[in-house]
């Protein structure tokens, strides 16, 4: 079994990939399940197979705890490694070829705290990895690119598993991924367009971490995709297939 952990900042796409994902593995003969981590998740683009909200109920720690929406959250967030037997048996038991896992909207609940990261050490599987969505319409300009790419980073420290960087809703900004992908291949014309953006404060710490996201070879090409026509799903498939399991696909 094969675990794949979609990561990213809310709204980035990561339960729409899951949905796909787990289509794409399907249609090709791989049994595929979807494990929502999302404690609250209410409204998901897929039937999860394993769903957290089966051992986590967030109105009910709400109640119990007298907790505001942000508070339970936390809480609920915190409890996810503690349930990790349970969903480790409900995974094991339907015996999957891929288990694609859909994380907090919020990622620093998942990431930062310690249950995320916990979760992802202690489930056991053959081989994992993950997937951060880089966000289209959140990286257009140079600095916020380099934001972004700094927290890809990050959750690649913090989660400790091979990590793939995708350029999430490539149709919504016109041909202006291209960019991005030049941007992602070629860190010095991303260092030229930070100069061009003419924020002086800012280009001095953003081309310094730029540099050092390269140096300490943090800085990843994106896999640019697009949820809504599909393309760029084959290369992303590709990538986990070399990462997963030396370049073949896992099939009944």
């Amino acid at each position: 079994m094969y675990a794949i952990f979609l990561t990213g900042t809310a709204g980035a796409g990561k339960s729409l990939l899951t949905s796909i994902l787990k289509t794409w593995y399907s249609d090709k003969g791989a049994t595929t399940i979807a494990v929502n981590l999302d404690p609250g998740a209410f409204s998901l683009p897929y039937t999860p197979d394993v769903d957290v909200k089966d051992h986590i109920d967030l109105p009910s720690i709400m109640d119990s705890y007298q907790l505001g929406p942000n508070g339970a959250l936390i809480f609920a967030s915190d409890m996810i490694s503690t349930r990790l037997p349970e969903i480790q048996e409900q995974v094991d038991t339907l015996n999957p070829d891929y288990a694609i896992f859909d994380t907090p909207g919020q990622v620093e609940l998942f990431a930062y705290r310690q249950s995320g990261p916990y979760f992802i050490e202690k489930f056991v599987c053959d081989a994992k990895c993950s997937i951060f969505l880089f966000d289209s319409t959140l990286v257009s300009n140079a600095i916020n690119y380099v934001s972004i790419a700094l927290l890809a980073a990050s959750l690649k420290m913090r989660l400790n598993v091979p990590q793939i960087a995708a350029l999430s809703k490539r149709d919504i900004v016109g041909d202006h991924w291209k960019k991005l992908l030049e941007w992602s291949s070629d860190s010095l014309k991303l260092e030229e367009a930070l100069f061009e953006e003419k924020r002086c404060t800012e280009y001095v710490l953003s081309s310094n971490i730029l540099r050092n996201l390269v140096k300490s070879d943090f800085y990843y090409e994106l896999i640019p995709f697009s949820s809504i026509t599909q393309d760029g799903i084959l290369d992303l498939s590709a990538m986990l297939s070399r990462i997963l399991s030396g370049g073949e696909e896992a099939s009944n």
